[in-house]
């Protein structure tokens, strides 16, 4: 007697395997996103205050020209020269602030190095929007 017994795919889906492939997915966004928050900058968004900061001297003035160079209070300089005047600017231990005026097709690369050397140094920086002047 030939009974013939048939061959049939299983049309059945298996969820285990995609509940561990999300479980996984999970996890890798929940560790890499919580490194990228460190090396953030720490950006004071303009509002009220509790403390009022009174400064003694005026602000540096920092303008970033289109071909990236940096004129700091008029002159021309390097940004070796620039971290060494924030480091100044930032060792007198009072309250000191720098404003910063980007052209406004500067890449922000050269924005960024001078925010980081600002912060680096404990020195307040104020971003100016120079198409708002």
């Amino acid at each position: 007697m030939g009974l013939r017994k048939k061959n049939k795919a299983s049309a059945e889906f298996s969820m285990s395997s995609l509940t561990d492939i999300i479980f996984l997915l999970l996890i890798f966004f929940m560790l890499t996103s919580s490194m990228v928050v460190p090396n953030a900058l720490n950006l004071k968004l303009p509002g009220k205050r509790k403390s009022n900061t009174e400064l003694k001297a005026p602000p540096a003035n920092l303008i970033i020209k289109r071909d990236g160079s940096y004129w700091l209070s008029g002159q021309k300089v390097s940004i070796n020269r620039i971290e060494k005047a924030v480091k100044k600017l930032g060792a007198k231990g009072r309250p000191v602030s720098m404003t910063v005026t980007p052209d406004p097709n500067v890449p922000n690369q050269y924005v960024v190095a001078i925010m980081d050397i600002a912060y680096r140094y404990s020195v307040e920086t104020i971003l100016i929007d120079p198409t708002k002047r």
